[in-house]
């Protein structure tokens, strides 16, 4: 169940993603259902795939779990919607790529961010006490010194 609040936000994010896309467009917005469904199964796809890999930590926050998610979601999205009969042209993909790379990654690297900096504040502006530079590389799940990248 740990899962379920980083997919309920991803999958905002999609739709928001597919809300500005048929804005900038001038369709009709009300449509965004259309231009998202692809996303929104490449994203549950991303999330199960990311579930599934190995190595730890496994947390759907981190940066290493929302990079899985972005590059599923925008690759097997772009393949539904050929399949569906949509199209994909490179300035698509481009876009899709950058806004969901960014809102997909984004929101985990501001979490980790935040949670670094909150455990610094809280021991005085250092990384010692209880959480340790280990746990703050980990919470972003950044490649590191004896860490696989």
């Amino acid at each position: 169940m740990r899962f379920v609040p980083a997919i309920i936000l991803d999958a905002l994010l999609v739709l928001v993603f597919a809300a500005i896309g048929r804005a900038s467009h001038q369709e009709d917005p009300a449509g965004f259902l259309l231009t998202a469904w692809p996303f929104l199964v490449a994203l549950l796809i991303g999330h199960a795939l990311a579930a599934l890999l190995g190595g730890r930590p496994r947390r759907p926050w981190s940066v290493r779990w929302g990079a899985i998610v972005w590059i599923a979601t925008v690759a097997a999205g772009m393949l539904l919607r050929v399949v569906s009969g949509d199209t994909a042209q490179l300035p698509f993909i481009i876009v899709a790529t950058l806004t969901l790379g960014v809102f997909l990654v984004g929101w985990r690297t501001a979490a980790g961010w935040l949670r670094r900096r909150r455990g610094a504040s809280s021991t005085g502006g250092s990384l010692a006490g209880d959480f340790s530079a280990t746990e703050a590389t980990e919470a972003t799940d950044a490649p590191g010194p004896g860490r696989e990248g």
